[in-house]
């Protein structure tokens, strides 16, 4: 379970980034975060493994408060959640293989030949085996975002956070990386959590969804229900059920 409790986030200058965020993620959820450019949904993902650190309020996971967390505690910490960023985020030096194993060097600072096997058995799972030995540059944009899902579970992550993993692919591209995310959430288990300001996203493959609108959390639940019936302003907009000539 990840509880965020009463976050607020203020960046120096006095920017209010995020006010007063209260909720509860489920073990083996996947669930989304949904909202228009600037609402804060990437920085409340962020305070999720401590990129950001809260100004007030607290993240809990598993009964533990991770925002109190530092130094040693903190990395061991960053290691049980991953991360898969809009921008792939791959090493352009680095071969495929290589940047599936990074994390094993940041843990560890080294590679095992048990390492490079789980590596490549990751890239089985992505569908890229065959490509091991190429280069970032090689690769189309949804080929690039499966190498980064790959790397994201090489530590065996308890928890995934995409922040707009999809927004830069094509539509097919989306529906692979997508379908990808799902299958792997039903047979690991893992928690997932969707940042994006695509509805289609959220009801492709989430549980569960927050809106956010200026930093505030003005809509949650089922995806069902938030999408039969919205009540924010912010999620009719977002659903496309306003009428923009009125």
């Amino acid at each position: 379970m990840i509880s965020i409790q009463h976050v607020c986030k203020t960046y120096p200058g006095g920017a209010q980034a995020l006010t007063d965020i209260c909720l509860d993620i489920a073990d083996g959820d996947i669930f989304g975060i949904i909202g228009m450019s600037g609402a804060g949904k990437s920085t409340l993902v962020r305070t999720i493994n401590l990129l950001e650190r809260p100004t007030e309020g607290k993240v809990v996971v598993d009964g533990q408060d991770v925002t109190a967390l530092h130094g040693a505690d903190l990395r061991t910490y960053r290691r049980r959640v991953a991360m898969i960023f809009q921008s792939f985020g791959l090493l352009a030096q680095k071969t495929v293989l290589d940047n599936v194993c990074f994390p094993y060097v940041a843990a560890n600072g080294k590679v095992s030949t048990q390492d490079r096997e789980h590596a490549l058995e990751l890239l089985e799972r992505v569908g890229l085996r065959e490509k091991a030995s190429s280069y970032p540059s090689q690769l189309s944009g949804g080929q690039q975002q499966r190498v980064a899902i790959a790397r994201a579970l090489a530590c065996n992550p308890e928890v995934i956070l995409c922040d707009e993993a999809t927004s830069a692919l094509d539509p097919k591209s989306t529906n692979t990386i997508l379908k990808l995310l799902r299958d792997i959430n039903r047979e690991t288990g893992v928690t997932i959590v969707v940042i994006t300001h695509s509805m289609d996203v959220v009801e492709k493959i989430c549980n569960n969804v927050a809106v956010l609108e200026d930093g505030c959390v003005v809509e949650q639940g089922s995806v069902a229900d938030v999408f039969a019936n919205p009540q924010a302003d912010a999620t009719k907009v977002l659903l496309g059920k306003v009428d923009w000539d009125a």
